[in-house]
């Protein structure tokens, strides 16, 4: 399904794509080229059909200019090669879920958007819980995996998960119960 078939009015909501995450000790440049590679595709996809973008940033923590996520340090702003866009409602949340104690719900109410895209930073965190939350609460999930980033990660048990495997398991759990699986050349085109 491409962007021009969608059944109903739809959003893209570009989650937590910010310089923050570049002062983790975790970030992973290699991975993160690909990422905005794709992000970037969709972004100018999106706007091409006028799809509204929603621009969502994280902040939370001390405010400290130490704290990457925090307004002082600076780094609460878009990603660094992130292609620029009109977003169409920009805010900045607190929480993992982009619907929780932000005006995301009521803007894509009256905006009579049933159909949510969702791409961003960190597949496994935010972006999944976004779209499991928006799931919940009736609206139809295209998850772009290939737009989203996230990294290495140690289980409890002291095993290393890759951001590969990590991706895997989002798709898995996500797939056929919170959200379709989406390429972005299945939605934009080649």
């Amino acid at each position: 399904m491409s962007l021009a078939d969608l059944p109903c009015p739809a959003a893209l909501l570009l989650i937590d794509v910010q310089e923050s995450f570049r002062a983790r000790a975790y970030w992973n440049e290699a991975e993160a080229q690909p990422f905005l590679a794709a992000v970037n595709r969709l972004v100018q996809g999106c706007a091409e059909r006028s799809i509204p973008i929603v621009r969502v940033l994280h902040g939370d923590g001390p405010d400290t200019p130490d704290n990457p996520f925090s307004a002082s340090s600076g780094r609460v702003r878009p990603l660094e090669g992130l292609a620029d866009f009109d977003a169409a409602l920009s805010f900045v949340k607190a929480r993992h879920s982009a619907l929780v104690g932000t005006p995301l719900a009521v803007w894509l109410h009256r905006h009579g958007i049933r159909h949510l895209i969702v791409a961003g930073i960190r597949t496994e965190q935010c972006c999944e819980t976004t779209t499991r939350h928006a799931s919940d609460e009736g609206w139809t999930v295209d998850y772009v995996t290939e737009a989203t980033l996230t990294f290495d990660m140690t289980t409890p048990a002291g095993e290393r998960l890759s951001a590969a495997q990590i991706r895997e398991r989002t798709e898995t759990v996500l797939a056929g119960r919170f959200a379709t699986i989406r390429r972005v050349e299945e939605l934009v085109g080649a």
